[in-house]
């Protein structure tokens, strides 16, 4: 199944404030002399539109770059991530012609292989969404959803009728996973929560550097 096959959204959920990071932006940050945000935009290639959730973060401080859509979190007292998607999936309601899939991924990972969004076309097969995951871990922000199938979100969250989480939607609808194998390189979705996570993070993104050079 080629990717260009389908119609392709992306969603950078950049919403989250980093209060373990002392309140950061974490879009803002640097790895490897790129901000986050544009490492994460990279790994999306040409999806489109690509949206960026952008939570209760005021867009004008993500810096989109050109052709990027902010998108709000769906009012109600639903939060994070499950927001986020619920905020795209209205978004793209509203268009007349709506894309057959969306893939969501997090900010802060900034390694996303290569791969990423192939494999989950790939992987996805005729189910409602597929989740990336890695060393058996699964990682629900980084996901394929048939937009299709989710229309219906933003309507559940109104009614709070809606699961709280990304890996609870999916799971519902008869979501499935897509493993990545385990290489040298690392796990390709790690994320950055800590300043521990950071400072690894800013390693590797180092020695990936001197790799190139």
């Amino acid at each position: 199944m080629a990717q260009n096959q389908h119609s392709i959204a992306g969603l950078i959920l950049a919403g989250g404030r980093g209060e373990r990071l002392g309140g950061v932006i974490k879009s803002e940050l640097v790895l490897g002399g790129v901000r986050l945000l544009e490492r994460v935009a990279e790994g999306l290639g040409a999806c489109s539109p690509l949206m960026v959730g952008h939570g209760r973060i005021d867009p004008a401080a993500l810096h989109l770059l050109a052709g990027m859509v902010a998108v709000p979190d769906l009012d109600g007292d639903y939060a994070g991530p499950l927001a986020g998607l619920a905020g795209a999936i209205a978004y793209l309601n509203a268009l007349a012609t709506p894309p057959e899939l969306l893939i969501s991924v997090a900010v802060d990972t900034p390694f996303l292989p290569a791969d990423f969004v192939a494999r989950l076309v790939e992987g996805l097969g005729e189910a409602p969404a597929a989740v990336a995951v890695y060393g058996g871990q699964p990682y629900p922000t980084n996901a394929i959803w048939r937009v299709a199938r989710f229309r219906e979100l933003p309507e559940r969250v109104r009614a709070g009728t809606a699961p709280r989480s990304l890996k609870s939607l999916s799971a519902e609808a008869g979501g499935v996973s897509i493993e990545w194998v385990e290489g040298d390189a690392g796990d390709p979705f790690a994320n950055i929560n800590t300043p521990e996570d950071l400072a690894n993070l800013q390693r590797r993104a180092a020695t990936a550097g001197a790799h190139r050079a």
